[in-house]
Parts: structure tokens; C-alpha cells; sequence
């Protein structure tokens, strides 16, 4: 017996919605379209900005068919190339309600992999869901491209599909909320995406090519900084840096510029692949001072190998620390 609750109504309600195009004019009184009498679906990319590796592209796939002529019997994902560990297809189909938040209400069981497909299998008497599918970027898919094949099948024998991307996978790396403090973990590497104390700076100096530091002087606003090993002692005041450690990297400093992936707050700014190459270094100094809460870094390694957006996602006065984010883009 087909269960009928209200839950599925609505969904399917809001599928047909999303199906079929309604046109209208100033003219014309709006009116529900009539669905088809076939197993219909689409398929909306829910994330924006770029796609990093082992971060998550999401989709919502919806698909329905008229209940009267019978119920979903399954939904599959096919990628391109194999998402990483943690790529599924959720198993729950959702609508928002009244006060736009978005319910859940399980219609199968657990998404199951295989190679580059994932399937669910409906378990509920539903003839309509809109399923939620999380893609994890895998290492392989870096600089290529990835496109996605959503199908689904119906009981009275009918199956549809809906093919999506390319989408084009960024080269950079990304790494978020990295704990620097002044005379601790102040030496940074941006090939490591990581900071060191002093000890294992020493052990790796190559690596090595910003210091963290904090100061708060009557002379001038310095407060945090990042400075490169070669910069002038005037802006590396009270530190004797660890032996080998001595590279010159090249700074810009930059306010208003909150990437939405390492800001995590409401800003909706994206720095892509393009935008590392495109910053001119030529004339950039080898140190950043008076950072602020916000505010960031573009930086050329010594070598020529990484530039990297390094954002200020915290500061602290009193414990003379931050906490920071970094993008990175390697060029040869």
C-alpha cells in the first residue's frame, strides 16, 4: 500500500516545480503546470567558487514521476573519475519548510560505491525525492576536469538521466586556520602549508619562508607581521632567527579581500587558480606589518615555485599570536 504522508506531497509538489517551466506574462494568470506523464529529473549544483581537491562538491538531483504510475526504484551518481574517500549519495530527500529551514526525511538506504558510481536504493513508497550527493575531490583530479551522470529508475520500468559539468578542478591547495605565535610556531612554510618553532625550523631552513611576529611599539604600528628571513633587522626586532633560515620572500599586503573558503564568515569573494598568476611581484617588498583581523597576504617563495594567499582569520594582542588560512598555487 503507497504510503501518502504529507511530507511526500510536498515534495513532490516542489519536484514538479522545479521540472516543469512555468511561462507567463503580465497578461496571463499564473497557473500549476500539468506534470508529464513520465519519470522526469534535474539536477542543480548547490556549491560555488572553486573546486579545491579534498574539498566537497554538492548537487541536488530531484526526480518524480506522476503517482499513479509508480513509484522511484533507485538514483545513481556516476563521476568521471572516482571521487575520494567520503563522496556519497544521501539517502534522505529534503524540502524547507516555512521557516526555510531544510528537513530530511530518509526514502532508502545508505549510498553504496562503487568505482565512479553511487547508488541509493529506495526503501520508501515515494514518487518523488530530491536527493543530495557530495562529491570529494580527489588528488587525481587536479587541473582536469570532472563531469557527473545522474540517473534514476522508476517501477513501471522507466529510467532517465541528466548529465552535468564539465567542471574544471583547481591546481591550488588550501589549507585553513593555522595557529602562529611570536616566538613559538612563528616560522612559516608555504610549501609545507605549516608553522614551525625555531627547533624544526633549523632542521629544515630551506623550507622556511616567513617569521610571525608581534610588536607592539610606540615608533611605529607594527602589531603582527609577516616577514620574510632576508627582510631588513629593522622588522624582525628581538629575533635571532634559526641557522640556514634566511630566504627572501617577496609580500603584498591587502585589505577587503575575504576569500569566502578561508574567511568561512558570509563573504562571498573567491580567489581562483587566475588570480596567482596574475599578481605582479616585481616591485614587492620582502615584509607585511601591522596585519590586522582580515586583512591578508599575497606571497612569492624565494624560489619561484609557490605564491600563496595567506588570510588573517584571527588575531590575538595579548597572547601575540593569530590564527591564519592559506591558499596555494604552485607554479612550476
Amino acid at each position: 500500500m503507497k504510503r501518502k504522508s504529507i511530507y511526500f506531497n510536498y515534495i513532490f509538489s516542489l519536484v514538479v516545480v522545479l521540472l516543469f517551466a512555468v511561462g507567463c506574462t503580465k497578461n496571463k494568470e499564473y497557473a500549476i503546470p500539468t506534470p508529464k506523464d513520465v519519470l522526469q529529473n534535474n539536477v542543480i549544483k548547490r556549491t560555488l567558487g572553486p573546486n579545491i581537491v579534498g574539498q566537497k562538491i554538492e548537487f541536488a538531483y530531484a526526480m518524480a514521476i506522476l503517482p499513479e504510475k509508480g513509484k522511484l526504484v533507485s538514483a545513481e551518481v556516476e563521476a568521471s573519475i572516482s571521487g575520494a574517500t567520503g563522496t556519497f549519495l544521501e539517502n534522505k530527500s529534503y524540502y524547507t519548510d516555512g521557516g526555510g529551514v531544510d528537513v530530511g526525511i530518509q526514502v532508502g538506504s545508505a549510498s553504496v560505491t562503487t568505482a565512479t558510481k553511487t547508488k541509493v536504493t529506495f526503501t520508501k513508497d515515494t514518487s518523488a525525492a530530491t536527493l543530495r550527493y557530495y562529491y570529494v575531490i580527489p588528488e587525481e583530479a587536479r587541473g582536469k576536469t570532472v563531469s557527473f551522470t545522474f540517473s534514476a529508475k522508476s517501477s513501471d520500468g522507466e529510467s532517465v538521466s541528466y548529465n552535468v559539468g564539465p567542471y574544471t578542478i583547481a591546481k591550488m591547495d588550501m589549507t585553513r586556520n593555522i595557529t602562529v605565535s611570536d616566538g613559538n610556531l612563528a616560522y612559516l612554510s608555504i610549501a609545507d602549508m605549516a608553522a614551525y618553532n625555531a627547533t624544526t625550523a633549523a632542521s629544515s631552513p630551506d623550507k622556511i619562508d616567513l617569521v610571525y611576529l608581534y610588536r607592539n611599539l610606540t615608533t611605529s604600528a607594527f602589531n603582527h607581521a609577516l616577514v620574510s628571513p632576508a627582510a631588513d633587522v629593522a622588522y624582525l626586532p628581538g629575533i635571532t632567527l634559526p641557522t640556514g633560515v634566511n630566504r627572501s620572500t617577496k609580500i603584498i599586503k591587502v585589505f577587503n579581500l575575504q576569500d569566502f573558503n578561508l574567511a568561512q564568515l558570509q563573504y562571498g569573494i573567491y580567489i581562483d587558480d587566475l588570480d596567482f598568476l596574475q599578481i605582479d611581484f616585481s616591485t614587492a617588498p620582502n615584509y607585511a606589518i601591522n596585519l590586522k583581523l582580515d586583512a591578508g597576504a599575497w606571497v612569492e617563495t624565494a624560489d619561484g615555485k609557490y605564491r600563496a594567499y595567506i588570510y588573517m582569520n584571527a588575531v590575538n594582542n595579548t597572547t601575540k599570536s593569530a590564527t591564519i588560512s592559506m591558499k596555494r598555487y604552485t607554479l612550476k
